[in-house]
């Protein structure tokens, strides 16, 4: 029997975490499932069996940090799934890790290696708490005394850009940098430093959650007209792109899965 469940994070905590969610499955036989990027940086607590990566194969860490990435991930049930995962602001990562978040780009970090002792110390509570529901009160408590301790006016800049970002499918960099009132070299430093990837990367990112989010709305739109008003130059460079991010061209991944955008719909 499979249970998940999305819990959003206290008011106080909203502009930095987008959601928790809780997942799990008793099911006996293994479950093979294809992730890609989503634009937000996430923080993992396996409670249960990990998952098995069948690109790298090898089992994902029982605790870590999950880092932007290009290109998708096949990932392989091993048994009971218990899984509790806080998944950040595109931006906020930082603000609640103390942490320039490019260092995870492309990697699940384990707990262990950031050489964080109370991020270690959260993860064993985590993992010794039956009640999921407690489980979260303590995520948060610790989030809690983690931005109190953090002051960042890059913050504001980067929610302005995000503003742009989310607007504008036709956006560039030089108008973000301008968005964030920074130079084009301060821009890309700072951007890397919240958000844990390039601006250029990113803005790729955003392009194929936008053209999810469109054919989320009605699966029945022309591919061209996606392309179109999602700043892709034509329906070919969409098409690769696509096939990047997930593996799948734009036809075959509505063969194979409801369209869905984590980074663009609201629970």
């Amino acid at each position: 029997m499979q249970s998940f469940q999305i819990i959003k994070p206290v008011p106080v905590l909203s502009p930095y975490i987008r959601h928790y969610w809780i997942l799990q499955d008793d099911a006996a036989v293994s479950v093979s499932e294809r992730t890609f990027p989503i634009g937000c940086m996430q923080l993992v607590f396996h409670k249960g069996k990990q998952l098995f990566l069948q690109n790298d194969l090898k089992l994902q860490p029982q605790s870590f940090i999950c880092g932007q990435s290009i290109g998708f991930s096949d990932v392989l049930s091993t048994g009971r799934i218990e899984m509790i995962t806080v998944v950040f602001q595109p931006y906020a990562a930082k603000a609640l890790l103390h942490i320039p978040v490019h260092l995870f780009h492309g990697k699940d970090v384990a707990m262990d290696e950031v050489e964080d002792v109370e991020l270690s110390d959260l993860a064993k509570q985590v993992t010794d708490t039956s009640d999921n529901i407690v489980c979260i009160r303590l995520i948060e408590q610790f989030f809690l005394r983690r931005l109190y301790a953090f002051s960042e006016y890059n913050l504001k800049r980067m929610s302005a850009v995000f503003q742009e970002i989310n607007l504008q499918p036709q956006i560039n960099i030089p108008q973000l940098s301008e968005a964030a009132c920074l130079s084009s070299k301060q821009f890309g430093r700072v951007f890397a430093d919240h958000v844990g990837t390039t601006p250029k990367e990113y803005l790729r990112i955003v392009r194929m959650q936008r053209a999810l989010f469109l054919l989320q709305q009605d699966v029945t739109l022309p591919f061209v007209q996606v392309a179109y008003e999602c700043g892709y130059s034509d329906q070919s460079h969409m098409i690769k792109e696509f096939k990047l991010f997930s593996g799948y061209t734009p036809a075959e991944y509505l063969s194979v899965c409801a369209p869905y955008s984590d980074y663009f719909s609201e629970f």
